[in-house]
């Protein structure tokens, strides 16, 4: 399976450009788009979705032009936006039902049979006769997961599904999502880097509507080797300590010291000491640089 874009931009009515020729190709398996809040995820998820057109570009699914033929591909399609609505106080299990039989299963078994698998990998199985109002937030996001899954679709979209969840529902959301992404396409958008160096096998940073990098996250790192160093500075001294050096982020120890982590080309003195890249270093320099540190796999 290929889900390719070509040229992809769209600029709204008030001016503000949320797609910038967006050109990316994303094959199976768990896929991350990685951003800031602003930097035009859901403007990429609700386009490939195709709930709103852009002004220019092309997209294709395994051939299909999905732009052209939007309701033969929302056939294939399951998408989890960030908000997705108010359930009645109905059952999971009712509430499956009534949703298998809108996307077009007319068989009570058949129905039965795709029900039970979604609640089964979902983790949903014990609670499927509890009102999904009830449900906790990450139970919601899982419930939303199991509905999407109804119609077999050939593509996922999840658009920052683990914002104001707790660790423990976090943890089990991204084990289903990691679950499903062996058979699917799965575009994960977040602005969480834990959650893409844990699940995606493939993933691009985006923003102001452009696409910066895009590899596997091993591969990201990697470029980064031998480039990043740390030094414990004094913090009155920070503000001149940016103006020498490229400063990827900075934290405090355990000792409470204010802790600086640098990117450098060049080898830095004894003062400084060599760091293992991680990817949040990668996100941070690519940020900053607003340009590509890594070179596209699907160039």
């Amino acid at each position: 399976m290929l889900l390719s874009l070509k040229n992809v931009s769209k600029t709204y009515k008030n001016g503000v450009k949320a797609l910038d020729d967006v050109t990316i190709n994303i094959e199976q398996g768990m896929f991350g788009l990685l951003g800031p809040n602003g930097a035009g995820k859901s403007s990429l998820m609700r386009t490939i979705a195709t709930l709103q057109s852009p002004d220019t570009g092309e997209i294709h699914l395994d051939g299909l032009d999905i732009l052209n033929n939007k309701n033969e591909f929302r056939k294939t399609l399951g998408y989890l936006p960030q908000e997705f609505g108010v359930y009645p106080k109905m059952s999971a299990h009712d509430l499956l039902h009534y949703f298998a039989t809108l996307k077009g299963v007319s068989s009570k078994s058949d129905r039965n049979a795709i029900v039970d698998k979604a609640l089964e990998v979902t983790n949903l199985s014990e609670v499927r006769n509890k009102h999904v109002a009830g449900y906790s937030g990450g139970m919601k996001q899982r419930f939303g997961i199991a509905q999407l899954l109804l119609n077999d679709p050939k593509l996922i979209i999840v658009d920052e599904p683990t914002a104001g969840l707790d660790p423990a529902e976090r943890r089990r959301f991204l084990n289903v999502l990691r679950e499903i992404g062996t058979n699917h396409i799965v575009i994960f958008s977040t602005h969480i880097v834990d959650d893409v160096k844990e699940l995606c096998t493939d993933m691009a940073i985006l923003n102001g509507g452009k696409i910066l990098a895009q590899s596997t996250p091993k591969n990201m790192v990697t470029t980064l080797e031998g480039k990043v160093y740390t030094q414990i500075i004094d913090r009155e001294s920070l503000e001149d300590f940016e103006t020498q050096h490229n400063v990827i982020s900075t934290s405090f120890n355990e000792d409470n010291e204010l802790m600086v982590r640098v990117f450098s080309d060049d080898v830095m003195d004894a003062a400084f000491a060599k760091a293992s890249p991680t990817l949040e270093d990668v996100y941070f320099t690519t940020l900053r640089n607003e340009q590509p540190v890594v070179e596209s796999l699907n160039a």
